[in-house]
């Protein structure tokens, strides 16, 4: 029973440890989630499997009745010719003030959402990283940023560390041609 519990412990510590920000990146304060809702597209990313291929990539966020956030992650796959959907929830790891979340989109397994550089004006744009340096993504009210704004964007991920070089510009209009 004891080395039941410690593994049942051990697990729970190592998901933990997959929603916290990378070390030395800082989340976002005085973040307001209501004007984060809505939806944002895909403008560059780190690669990752659940994207790959995919083009008119897309993420909606609304609130959920439990005080969440539901997420709705969209890409068009060119290769069979249909949209591909994804669903999950994000919950904030604390103070609702921090752009820190964690979300799933598997029942129990959860990852890390840091908002880490957004336009606070205007909620236009925000720079989007996972619990490491392998996830990152640039995000858009609209399907194109300028590109001074973009290249600010990019020296932040490099100043924090993200390997920028490996960067994904994104399809946004099915041509297969990026921004």
């Amino acid at each position: 029973m004891r080395v039941r519990a410690a593994v049942v412990s051990l697990a729970l510590l190592v998901l933990s440890g997959c929603t916290a920000a990378p070390k030395g990146v800082q989340p976002v304060g005085d973040f307001d989630a209501e004007r984060f809702l809505g939806q944002w597209y895909e403008i560059a990313r780190l690669d990752n499997r659940f994207e790959r291929g995919l083009t008119r990539i897309s993420a909606t966020y609304t609130r959920r009745r439990d005080g969440g956030i539901n997420v709705i992650n969209r890409g068009f796959d060119p290769a069979d010719g249909e949209w591909r959907e994804t669903r999950g929830r994000a919950y904030f790891l604390g103070d609702p003030k921090v752009a820190s979340l964690k979300v799933t989109f598997f029942w129990l397994f959860y990852g890390g959402y840091h908002v880490i550089a957004l336009d606070r004006a205007g909620y236009q744009y925000a720079l989007v990283c996972g619990p490491s340096r392998s996830h990152l993504w640039i995000l858009a009210r609209e399907p194109r940023l300028p590109q001074d704004t973009l290249r600010s964007l990019i020296k932040v991920a490099k100043d924090d560390g993200f390997n920028t070089e490996a960067l994904i510009f994104a399809d946004q209009d099915g041509s297969g041609a990026p921004r």
